[in-house]
């Protein structure tokens, strides 16, 4: 095992991702898929891992033929089994009126779930790097997402397993280039009909003048995700005391509230509710709920939502649905 390998396993067990057993792994031929069936397969014994392989061909690339025949060779290689399909992907984009990489991935995962059911795999390995962690965080940042958007990219997020999540695209290919191992590069990844793959050459530059963004970027979401949870988790203690759910709205106790307390209290609350909890539309409403908690005596109302007061606070609630009766 050499460094690259011994650095990668570490990630794993720091992070504690807890795969063990059969693990089917997808694999497309590109350097990212490659890259992580043979590190899997190297690691296999220190992580106790099951391993065989799904290939997809997705009918849209000429020389997608000539990927199969590199994923079939690898894996001879390494002696492990092979599952392979091929799916109608503009069939489908067209039948259910979709773009086709969605239309890709639908096809794609609801025939990884059946391979691994196949197999008796628990879970699938799928080749997202730190580069696609990045790419992400800035296309959601770009939808205005939020604090939501700085989340890292989850290693499992259910069948899924992505062992390769704070691992650079580019030192994976050199990893493939020291042990002569090849891979194809996938020509439409650079085309810029999708989102991802106009950011990419942006990138590219950013990286050129900050060689460590995606590493930096990476903890600084560790951090945010953490900050996030210990928010959470000091709302969720109020509920009850200081806030409750009640007849479909929420009850206020009157006291002194801060802006970023309301904006926390509201998001969980809105979350429990099922109500649109946008981050410009809760930055509105907090402040508005700040002065009238504290003092207001009579019914006022914000956008759609209405705010009656009570005994001890205030009953926020959605306009359009008469209040109950909370006498």
């Amino acid at each position: 095992m050499n460094r690259f390998e011994s650095d990668v396993l570490a990630q794993i067990q720091r992070r504690g991702d807890g795969v063990s057993g059969p693990v089917l792994v997808a694999c497309s031929g590109g350097g990212d898929s490659v890259a992580l069936l043979v590190l899997l397969w190297t690691l296999r014994r220190s992580l106790g891992l099951e391993l065989s392989v799904a290939h997809a061909d997705h009918g849209l690339r000429e020389e997608a033929s000539e990927d199969a025949v590199l994923v079939r060779q690898l894996c001879r290689r390494l002696d492990l089994d092979l599952a392979e399909a091929s799916l109608g992907v503009r069939a489908h984009a067209e039948a259910q009126a979709i773009g086709l990489e969605m239309a890709a991935r639908e096809l794609r995962w609801d025939w990884l779930r059946q391979a691994a059911g196949h197999c008796g795999a628990g879970t699938v390995a799928t080749g997202h790097t730190l580069d696609d962690h990045t790419e992400t965080v800035l296309l959601r940042l770009a939808r205005g997402g939020g604090l939501g958007c700085l989340h890292p990219l989850a290693p499992r997020q259910g069948l899924r397993w992505s062992p390769l999540v704070e691992t650079r695209r580019a030192d994976l290919r050199a990893y493939l280039a020291a042990r002569n191992i090849p891979w194809r590069e996938d020509a439409s990844n650079m085309e810029p009909f999708t989102a991802r793959n106009r950011w990419r050459p942006l990138l590219a530059e950013i990286r050129k003048e900050a060689p460590e963004l995606d590493r930096h970027l990476f903890e600084t979401h560790r951090q945010a995700e953490e900050a996030e949870r210990l928010a959470r988790t000091l709302v969720a203690g109020w509920e009850g005391t200081r806030w409750s759910l009640a007849d479909g709205g929420i009850l206020f106790k009157r006291e002194p509230w801060t802006e970023p307390e309301l904006r926390w209290t509201l998001e969980l609350a809105f979350h429990r509710l099922d109500w649109p909890r946008e981050a410009s539309l809760l930055r509105g409403l907090a402040p508005w709920l700040v002065e009238r908690l504290l003092h207001a005596r009579k019914c006022s109302t914000w956008g759609n939502f209405q705010l009656n007061p009570e005994p001890t606070g205030g009953y926020l609630h959605l306009r359009q649905a008469a209040p109950p009766s909370r006498t």
